[in-house]
């Protein structure tokens, strides 16, 4: 076994490797940008260094620094994780050459797997069956034209050297085709360095299912099953697996010889991952299976495998990083229950799963126990940036069988609180209790089809939760009060008194929050032992404590309520049965002044960097022009015309970077 080995990646996979590595007695050594200086991988490591500023180009995806901290730190090995040089020929090949085991596969193997028309190739001659499509390298626009209209819409068009659902369009009809192909190069180029794109048939309602495979240097291989990964948005991941519903034996027996017999045609070692698209499971294709692509490396779902396994992928990757042989044989594995993976993003479902930015104030999470388990590489008081993948945690369930699993991680996902950036945890509650997915009817539109379900407008506080918000409030005002009667050195101080007590007046309080565009007041009046509210719905004895765990406890008349409430300066984040409720406190006696945007400025949803401008000063658009793309957290957001009008002024170039808010363009509407 590796004495010490470096981990060339960062967030929760560079945590969750060092935490195997360090139970086998491994050492570890961490390396950080800049943007990561205070980052839990660079507190778990037994070591860390600095390798460069926040951009990943100077930093992790800078390998030449990588093996200069390997050679120094005098670590044996490196492991990759996955994304940045995980998938880098180059970068494995340097480390042999460094005399550095690469904790992966051998060079040769992600070369073959790394051109998605390679693989294609490869894997037909291996018998691997294949969805029909272009696989060519000729790359002329008029020739690809030709050959989607002969595949026939709707058509995918891929990036070669892809991955993650970076550079893919679907297009459904040929007069969409240059434009979608034009948007996937662009994103291609971006992150993979590479433009090129294949072709593939579009399949209506397909599942993702990928079947995972271990390889020893002595020639074994194995599979260790499948995972469903089905359920995405915009061709990534949402919820993951395993096994996957409704698998019969012998079908998975298939797909599993056909992924072992594709890492063998390429001499793999090590963890690896073949992805393929299955037909519904009715009908004369009932039961097909097309080769889609293999991952050379370890996959961001390998925990649902390793939950129904009872194995440590990462320790299988240090073992035969050794050069030993596979812990098991294929008939010493079996599955036991069934695991599900919630991938949690700082980002925001209603405005189409954009990315959130901020600093996380307050991060609450269920007990770990053997039923559920978190993946993780933040903490409260961390950022999430614009330079990094917006991931803050996986959170895996595991039980008996499907229904019990789900219910796990209903619970699960109730009780996973954040606060400083929106997250998608409502969003993916409302997802496990869909009928379509808590029934398995799933495939790759599953989201799309069932978006009003999914996506409905957030809920408006009622009573309940404003009551709980005013108690907030109040007892805020109670500990303030004696916190200057204490200071003032005359604790009986009138002054010091939280009443309410107003000359000539009721003693009450009144309190307004703001939801949205949608405002709600709250007369609060002191009863001595409680509150009497008005709420919209009526008047209502309040009374109620903080407890020893940080939540609040309520009493509204006969009725207990509980929740946590969490304070940011006006702001107060109210999760209250599995739903969050975010209220602006606002005070009555301030006039607030409000601005009239005359026009249409549009201005930078979040920060990033201009890749493209698609108008010119003076341009007449209708509603819904595309006139800049920006490109943040490796994902492409187009900004378009909000009615018709006039383009009056363009303030960033190509290649500029934005700040959130940033006026990108000044926009006059028609009158």
């Amino acid at each position: 076994m590796f004495k010490k080995i470096l981990i060339a990646n960062r967030g929760e996979i560079a945590c969750r490797v060092i935490l195997t590595a360090q139970r086998l007695g491994v050492k570890c050594v961490a390396v950080y940008s800049e943007a990561d200086a205070g980052a839990r991988h660079v507190a778990l490591a037994d070591e860390a260094y600095c390798i460069g500023p926040a951009a990943a180009k100077d930093s992790y995806l800078r390998g030449d620094k990588i093996l200069k901290v390997a050679k120094d730190s005098r670590a044996e090995g490196v492991h990759p994780g996955y994304g940045f040089l995980s998938e880098n020929a180059d970068f494995a090949e340097a480390c042999e050459k460094a005399g550095v085991v690469f904790i992966g596969p051998p060079p040769a193997a992600i070369r073959a797997m790394g051109s998605k028309s390679a693989a294609k190739f490869i894997m037909g001659k291996a018998g691997v069956p294949l969805v029909p499509g272009y696989h060519g390298e000729a790359q002329g626009v008029a020739l690809l034209k030709r050959e989607a209209d002969k595949i026939g819409y709707p058509v995918l068009i891929k990036a070669s050297a892809g991955g993650g659902g970076k550079g893919m369009r679907i297009v459904d009809k040929a007069a969409d085709f240059a434009a979608a192909l034009a948007s996937c190069q662009r994103e291609s180029k971006a992150s993979f360095g590479d433009e090129r794109v294949l072709l593939e048939k579009y399949l209506t309602r397909p599942r993702h299912i990928e079947i995972q495979v271990f390889a020893d240097t002595r020639g074994e291989a194995l599979y260790l099953f499948e995972r469903d990964c089905s359920v995405q948005r915009r061709h990534q991941k949402v919820l993951e697996e395993a096994p996957a519903p409704g698998m019969s034996r012998t079908r998975r027996g298939s797909m599993g010889e056909a992924a072992v017999a594709a890492a063998r045609a390429i001499g793999y070692v090590g963890a690896g991952t073949v992805e393929f698209i299955a037909e519904p499971g009715k009908g004369k294709s009932a039961g097909t299976f097309y080769f889609m692509e293999m991952n050379t490396r370890l996959q961001v779902e390998h925990p649902v495998t390793e939950m129904i396994t009872g194995l440590d992928l990462v320790e299988w990757q240090l073992r035969v990083a050794c050069g030993e042989p596979l812990p098991r044989t294929q008939d010493q594995l079996a599955i036991n229950g069934h695991a599900v993976e919630a991938r949690i993003y700082a980002e925001d479902p209603a405005k189409n799963f954009l990315p959130s930015t901020g600093r996380i104030t307050h991060l609450a999470t269920p007990a770990e126990s053997r039923h559920v388990r978190i993946d993780t590489g933040v903490r409260a008081g961390d950022a999430i940036t614009p330079f990094y993948d917006p991931m803050i945690a996986k959170l895996i369930v595991w039980d008996s069988d499907r229904p019990a699993a789900l219910s796990r991680m209903r619970a699960a996902l109730e009780q996973f609180q954040v606060v400083g950036v929106t997250t998608n945890t409502e969003f993916l509650a409302r997802l496990i209790a869909c009928d379509a997915f808590a029934a398995a009817d799933l495939d790759t539109g599953l989201i799309e089809r069932n978006r009003a379900q999914l996506l409905p407008e957030p809920p408006l506080a009622g009573d309940e939760v404003l009551a709980l918000a005013a108690l907030a409030e109040l007892l805020a005002i109670e500990r303030r009060a004696k916190e200057r009667a204490a200071a003032s050195g005359d604790p009986c101080s009138p002054w010091g008194a939280c009443d309410g007590w107003r000359l000539n007046q009721d003693n009450h309080h009144i309190l307004v929050f703001r939801q949205g565009e949608h405002e709600q007041a709250v007369t609060a009046h002191y009863r001595g032992e409680h509150f009497e509210l008005e709420l919209p719905g009526g008047r209502h004895s309040l009374s109620g404590a903080w407890q020893q765990d940080g939540s609040l406890t309520a009493w509204l008349e006969d009725a207990v309520l509980r929740a946590n409430v969490v304070r940011t300066g006006s702001s107060l984040d109210i999760f209250f049965r599995g739903t969050r409720y975010r209220l602006e406190l606002r005070d009555p006696s301030l006039h607030e002044i409000e601005t009239d945007a005359h026009g249409g400025n549009l201005a930078a949803p979040m920060p990033g960097k201009v890749i493209a401008v698609l108008t010119k000063r003076g341009a007449k658009v209708d509603k819904g022009t595309p006139l800049i793309i920006l490109e943040a957290m490796k994902m492409e957001h187009t900004i378009v015309a909000p009615g018709k009008g006039t383009v009056t002024e363009i303030h960033f170039k190509v290649g500029e970077q934005v700040g959130e808010g940033e006026e990108l363009l000044g926009f006059e509407l028609d009158a």
